[in-house]
C-alpha cells in the first residue's frame, strides 16, 4: 500500500499544528500543571487534574502528527491534470435530480480540518469524479440509492465560485492514538468536550 496523499497546503498546515502544541502549547500547559501541583494536595486540587489531562491530549495528538506526516507523500499540481479532476482539484457538480449545486476540493484525509467542502481522496464521491473532465457525468454510490452529477467546472487554483470555509482543526481525541495514559483518570463527556473546545480555541488564531 503506498503512502497517503496530501497536497502542500494540508502538509503546511499539520507543520503549523505541530509547531504550534511543541513549541507553545504544550510548554505553556507544562507550566500550568507544575504550578498547580506545587500548591500541594493534588487530590482536590482541579486545576492540575484537568491541565494534567489537557497535557496527555496533546502529546497524544503530537505523537499522532509525528507519525503520519513521515507517512504521507506530499501531492503538488502538474500541468497535465489541467482539464480533469485528480487529487488536489476545486470542483463544482450539479445534481442531476435537483439541479442543486456543490463546490468541493478533493484532499487527504489527514487535511480536511473540519471543513465540510473538503472531501477525501478516498470517499464515494472523489473516487466517481477522479479522472473527469468538465462536462462528464459522475455516478455516485450513497446510503440513499445511486445519484448522478454533472461536473460544472474544475479548478487546480483557488476559484471565486469556492468558498474557503475556517479550519477547526482535529481534537486530539479523533487519532489512530488509543493509548491510554496511567497518569489520568478517567473524565466525564462535559470534561472532555471542555478540554477539546479549549484545543480548538487556541488553534483558531
Amino acid at each position: 500500500m503506498g503512502k497517503p496523499f496530501v497536497t502542500r497546503e494540508g502538509y503546511d498546515q499539520l507543520r503549523k499544528e505541530l509547531d504550534y502544541l511543541w513549541n507553545t502549547k504544550r510548554p505553556e500547559i507544562t507550566q500550568k500543571v507544575s504550578w498547580a501541583a506545587s500548591l500541594g494536595d493534588r487530590s482536590e486540587n482541579a486545576d492540575y487534574h484537568y491541565n494534567k489531562r489537557l497535557l496527555a491530549q496533546i502529546d497524544r495528538r503530537i505523537r499522532y502528527l509525528r507519525h503520519c506526516m513521515n507517512d504521507l507523500q506530499v501531492i503538488t499540481y502538474n500541468p497535465q491534470q489541467a482539464g480533469k479532476v485528480y487529487f488536489g482539484a476545486y470542483v463544482e457538480i450539479e445534481a442531476d435530480d435537483d439541479e442543486s449545486l456543490m463546490a468541493i476540493r478533493i484532499v487527504g484525509g489527514d487535511e480536511i480540518f473540519g471543513r465540510s467542502n473538503y472531501i477525501s481522496v478516498d470517499a464515494p464521491m472523489s473516487k466517481a469524479l477522479l479522472g473527469k473532465a468538465e462536462g462528464d457525468e459522475a455516478v455516485v454510490q450513497t446510503p440513499r440509492g445511486t445519484r448522478l452529477w454533472y461536473v460544472n467546472r474544475i479548478s487546480y487554483e483557488v476559484p471565486d465560485w469556492f468558498e474557503e470555509q475556517p479550519l477547526l482543526d482535529h481534537v486530539m481525541s479523533s487519532d489512530d492514538d488509543n493509548e491510554s495514559d496511567e497518569n489520568t483518570e478517567e473524565i466525564s463527556e462535559e470534561e472532555r468536550k471542555k478540554i477539546e473546545q479549549e484545543y480548538l480555541e487556541s488553534l483558531i488564531k
